[in-house]
């Protein structure tokens, strides 16, 4: 029984420390000035979620051991989500329903990123994201497509981190390298 506890608190500090590097990633100032993600409560939220949501896809693929490690840091996230909704006042009653939300916002923005990666082919990531990061924020269409290939580099950037990495608590997420919008496509030597 005494190891159990040894295992758990371990697990939990692996998981604050993937969530740490989630949330700092999450922050990264190109998601907001390059991508145009909203520089809003609402816009950092879905950056946090983001980042979870495709290190929890990682965890995913390490079976048991990675569903439970992906538990604690969904645990670890939604702590955090409370907290600060402590910090900034909310009173007691009220952070039970927006953490409710938040929950709600979470899986609603977890299925739909999951089925737009199992379909590439099409733009159903570029619609996810459209709809759930930017809301009624019309972004640039360079802006989206930047946001789309970060998502895309992050994803197979996580596939070749090795699972001994994850569960001692490392994850490293990539540059946030857009592809190039239209006019920076047609940008040549000549006409700088």
């Amino acid at each position: 029984m005494i190891f159990d506890g040894l295992f758990n608190r371990r697990q939990l500090r692996t998981a604050h420390s993937l969530y740490r590097e989630a949330a700092a990633s999450a922050r990264r100032r190109e998601l907001y000035l390059d991508c145009g993600v909203p520089d809003t409560v609402d816009g950092r939220f879905d950056m946090v979620v983001l980042h979870a949501f495709l290190l929890l896809r990682r965890l995913r693929r390490e079976d048991r051991p990675g569903i439970r490690l992906g538990q604690g840091l969904f645990d670890v996230m939604f702590d955090h989500f409370d907290q600060s909704l402590r910090e900034m006042g909310v009173g007691d009653l009220g952070v039970g329903r927006r953490v409710k939300r938040m929950a709600e916002a979470f899986y609603g923005r977890v299925a739909a990123y999951d089925e737009a990666l199992e379909n590439p082919a099409d733009d159903a990531l570029a619609g996810a994201l459209g709809r759930n990061v930017y809301g009624a924020t019309l972004p640039g269409s360079a802006e989206l497509a930047r946001l789309v290939h970060y998502v895309h580099a992050a994803e197979e950037s996580l596939v070749h981190q090795s699972a001994r990495a994850l569960f001692e608590g490392r994850v490293a997420f990539p540059p946030v390298l857009g592809a190039p919008g239209p006019s920076e496509a047609a940008e040549t030597p000549e006409s700088r």
